[in-house]
């Protein structure tokens, strides 16, 4: 089977991608200080497009011909399944409208993604295409906690694999930073944990871990005791080591104290209709420098390292701006297709919100599915409802009535809600909770899924949030 090659420039195109929107402004300030091929336009400049014909009657070994650069970068060739459709087909974006500033405290979001910052231990590791599409659709079906909920079969239908390559990759990401993430369960999670510390060599440890959570939970000592034939001491120490891992290696991301963010992507109502706009405000706009020319037609007289040297920069100051317009054409199309199917959510807000999953948005573009997940990491758009990751659009379904499906996010939107309306000195149950969802939305929700959402949410029980007053 062929495989894609990891080229330097192709890990660039993807890296960019990945790019939130300040990395972004950071790389193409670090690329016009590493490349003098490369310089910023000017505001009333029109920008020189890196595939257009130059009129050059006297220097047809220039190697600015249109022919030569075009052939020079392989775009297709290295993009693959990354590449735009053909330029004529390319559609251009108005810039963010001027005036549409946003208030600082509804610019902030959670610190980078559980997501993101796996993804970002995974797309550089030296291993085959293949793998790293097993590793992404586990990455993308984890929980707020970091738990997997899929099965193996489910996630090599989803990356169209064998079974048997899964557990090697789901193994490889356990051992990321966080430790224990995409485990299945708890004690799985705490098993793992006590492998990377090299403290599962004790049977007694682990025995608890993978038997006995419960019963430490319950306090149920005496039996303990007696089964293993230790002391109250000792088991108290084994107890310690249990509480010094992380049963929720996910729950440390997205959910810190608030960063300040500029959103990447506008979506605001006009004549009632949605209008779709980047935001390029403060974005660096690039363009080949003529003076790089003009040192181009000097190449024959340079030595050997000096000609590749320039053929370097020329190069790759023609692939990052192309890498850009890619990166800016994807943007806009994916936005495009989350627009058209959650149009309820941009009329009504968070309960109009759809299931919605990355193969939908694949499909409507034209993309793999591994695209839309690096393209929807660490990107914002702002709407009239508020400023969200592209992420929150993706979301599972939930039966309704009539056939119909409710988004999860809507759920979840309602449980905060109701919980947040309570009577503190009665709250309401998780029973209590599904039947008003399933009077308020249509949907029925059994109670586990109820404390599910619920904990995803970082809301307590209602034992616990009893108030006496």
């Amino acid at each position: 089977r062929p495989q894609l090659l990891m080229t330097p420039k192709l890990q660039q195109a993807i890296h960019l991608l990945l790019c939130s929107r300040q990395e972004l402004v950071n790389e193409i300030q670090r690329a016009l200080m590493e490349n003098p091929f490369l310089e910023e336009c000017e505001p009333e400049q029109e920008q020189v497009k890196v595939d257009q014909e130059r009129p050059s009657a006297d220097d047809k070994d220039s190697p600015w011909k249109r022919e030569k650069v075009v052939s020079d970068v392989a775009w297709e060739e290295y993009l693959g399944e990354f590449s735009s459709s053909p330029q004529s087909a390319q559609q251009e974006y108005e810039p963010a409208e001027k005036g549409g500033s946003i208030a600082l405290e509804a610019c902030h979001a959670a610190e980078p993604s559980l997501e993101a910052h796996l993804l970002a231990q995974l797309l550089p590791l030296p291993i085959n295409p293949e793998k790293k599409r097993i590793g992404e659709c586990i990455i993308g079906n984890l929980d707020d906690t970091g738990y997997l909920a899929a099965s193996d079969q489910e996630i090599a239908e989803l990356a169209d694999c064998s079974v048997k390559d899964v557990p090697e990759v789901l193994g490889l990401i356990q051992n990321f930073d966080p430790v224990g993430v995409a485990a299945r369960s708890l004690s799985e999670c705490l098993l793992i944990q006590l492998h990377a510390r090299n403290e599962d060599r004790d049977e007694i440890l682990t025995a608890l871990v993978r038997s006995h959570l419960e019963d430490i939970e319950k306090h149920r000592i005496k039996p303990l005791l007696r089964k293993f034939h230790i002391d109250e001491e000792t088991l108290r120490e084994y107890i310690a080591i249990i509480k010094g891992l992380e049963p929720r290696p996910g729950s440390s991301y997205g959910s810190s104290h608030p960063c300040y963010i500029s959103p990447d992507i506008f979506v605001r109502r006009i004549d009632g209709d949605f209008v779709i706009s980047l935001n390029e405000e403060d974005l660096p706009q690039i363009q080949l420098s003529p003076m790089a020319e003009i040192l181009s037609t000097q190449e024959k007289s340079c030595s050997g390292k000096e000609r590749e040297f320039m053929d370097s920069c020329r190069q790759s100051a023609v692939w990052i701006i192309r890498s850009l317009e890619e990166r800016r054409m994807i943007l806009c199309k994916v936005m495009e297709s989350i627009v058209r199917r959650q149009r309820d959510f941009f009329e009504h807000g968070v309960y109009g919100l759809k299931p919605l999953v990355l193969k939908d948005v694949a499909a409507d573009i034209g993309r793999s599915e591994s695209s839309i997940s690096r393209i929807t990491t660490n990107k914002y758009v702002e709407t009239p409802h508020g400023i969200f990751e592209l992420k929150y659009f993706f979301n599972s379904g939930l039966e309704g009535n009539a056939g119909s499906q409710v988004g999860s996010e809507s759920v979840k939107a309602r449980i905060r809600s109701l919980i947040a309306e309570e009577d503190p000195g009665s709250p309401l149950s998780d029973e209590e909770i599904s039947l008003r969802i399933k009077n308020a939305l249509g949907v029925k929700v059994a109670r586990r899924t109820v404390a599910k959402y619920r904990e995803s949410l970082g809301l307590s029980p209602a034992s616990k949030r009893r108030k006496f007053l």
